[in-house]
């Protein structure tokens, strides 16, 4: 059941699996005879510094993959010099995750019908010295995650809910615990204009998560978001929705450069953050890949989830001639919107 929970994706799973084959389609073009000794992976996120353009992204119900869940996550990220973003459906609460280490933390947010929720888990949240608001906009419902609702998903209680909403929601025969629990309580009517009270009630950077058009990317804009994450939830809401990288730089030629832009969806390899850079993002995410790391070896699996997407990233920069990631440009790849352009010259 739970493995089914961490892989599945909505409905035939076609943006699930997109998200990973997209990749494949992106050619590295590499630079030669460059100096390439030193290879400096660091960079910046929202004026953090972190090691490598790698994040972990929001990933619900740890507790379901090792009994550390985002303990052991939030862990692995302060060791790797990274950022977590913890998410609000998560098993520890924000208050034991912030205390049991000095790890950059981000919070995802999910607005529900009782607003003063929301605004407790964000008062909260900047209180423990979470670093900004991840705001997920995908969701006004929860996709048909088949394998969750043939599995009766159970849901574990949700620490941060716990004294503000009842933590436990049973399935019915038309769908998983976590559908009811998101039909229940998750805010269908949230829309642009209820940023403006987002940012009225927190000095926090906010960054919206499940952009996918130039056209929301510039609503994104003239709202005044303070970043933006190309992202489909990872297959798992919108089936045959486009894969993150194949509108990544739609999104970043919309925005202009005016508020860091990142992706996650399908990133499995080093090859593949190379490939997102080039393509304008700032950073990644990664979700699957640290979610199955937990489960082998808990604390230690993510560290070296981590470390082998950081190894893989630097052989790929310096097989491409890339000593920082500044010189990762976009004539370091070609994709296949490019292979057309040049079949018709």
């Amino acid at each position: 059941m739970y493995y089914d929970f961490y892989t599945g994706g909505a409905e035939d799973q076609c943006t699930l699996k997109e998200n990973e084959e997209a990749f494949r389609r992106i050619i590295i073009q590499p630079r030669i005879l460059r100096n390439v000794r030193c290879i400096d992976l660091s960079t910046t996120v929202l004026g953090y510094n972190i090691s490598m353009p790698v994040m972990i992204a929001p990933t619900s119900l740890q507790k379901l993959a090792n009994p550390e869940g985002e303990i052991a996550t939030a862990r692995a990220a302060s060791a790797c010099n990274t950022i977590m973003v913890l998410s609000t459906s998560s098993t520890y609460s924000l208050e034991e995750v912030a205390a049991c280490c000095d790890a950059i933390r981000f919070f995802q947010l999910y607005v529900y019908k009782r607003r003063d929720i929301s605004a407790k888990l964000v008062q909260r949240a900047e209180n423990n010295g979470y670093k900004a608001i991840v705001l997920t906009v995908d969701s006004p419902r929860l996709g048909r995650r088949e394998a969750d609702v043939k599995n009766k998903l159970v849901v574990p209680p949700l620490k941060n809910l716990e004294g503000l909403l009842p933590t436990k929601f049973v399935s019915d025969e038309k769908g998983s615990g976590l559908a009811a629990l998101a039909s229940g309580t998750l805010d269908a009517s949230f829309c642009w204009e209820d940023i403006t009270w987002l940012k009225s009630i927190t000095n926090l950077p906010i960054l919206i998560k499940g952009v996918l058009t130039r056209e929301d990317a510039i609503k994104a804009l003239e709202v005044g978001v303070d970043g933006m994450i190309v992202s489909n939830h990872g297959g798992r809401q919108l089936d045959y929705s486009p894969a993150t990288i194949s509108v990544l730089e739609e999104v970043v030629d919309a925005v202009g450069g005016k508020v860091p832009v990142l992706v996650d969806g399908g990133i499995r390899r080093g090859t593949d953050i190379f490939k997102a850079l080039a393509l304008g993002a700032q950073a990644v995410l990664v979700g699957r890949a640290v979610v199955y790391g937990l489960a082998a070896k808990g604390e230690k699996g993510v560290n070296r989830v981590l470390e082998m997407l950081k190894e893989e990233l630097e052989l790929t920069m310096a097989l491409s001639g890339c000593c920082s990631v500044k010189e990762i440009s976009r004539s370091h790849v070609r994709t296949k919107h490019d292979q057309q352009l040049r079949s018709m010259l």
